[in-house]
């Protein structure tokens, strides 16, 4: 189980736009991870633009990546982003080894609903135990601005 300042567990996935991303390739910038359990369900699908809606300001403000992973197909993920014109990166993790690796196993293997912001400096800043999927954006901007704030 993760907790905070942990160091980013060592993963890479194949994002909706063909791109790998790797705990690697997100050091030197915050990074917001969210799992969520299934694609185009309500909760999940609420979450999912509640964070497309303060994406601006998540990777502008903050210059942060965001990045959604669940067990879906990476066709599914694709169509999920495209329906719901999200525009960070979604990642398929079919074989549920980043969601081991983080340590969010839900029911019948699905992640469960957890968010982990990390560091530049590639440790786990802040877990979000508990979404509120209509207003999760808010959240993680709460917390960022905290923690881009602190020394």
């Amino acid at each position: 189980m993760l907790k905070v300042g942990d160091s980013l567990p060592d993963f890479s996935g194949v994002s909706t736009s063909g791109q790998v991303i790797s705990s690697d390739s997100l050091k030197g910038k915050w990074a917001v991870i969210f799992f969520y359990p299934k694609a185009f369900t309500p909760g999940c699908t609420k979450e999912a633009c509640s964070i497309q809606s303060g994406y601006s300001d998540i990777k502008n403000k903050f210059n942060a990546e965001v990045i959604g992973i669940s067990k879906d197909s990476l066709e599914k993920q694709k169509k999920f982003k495209e329906k719901y014109k999200l525009e960070y990166e979604l990642i398929a993790d079919e074989n549920g080894e980043i969601i081991k690796k983080f340590g969010v196993q839900g029911l019948f293997g699905s992640a469960k609903r957890k968010t982990f912001i990390v560091s530049p400096d590639g440790k786990i800043a802040f877990i979000f135990d508990k979404v509120n999927v209509g207003e999760h954006q808010k959240e993680v901007k709460e917390v960022l601005e905290k923690l881009s704030k602190s020394p």
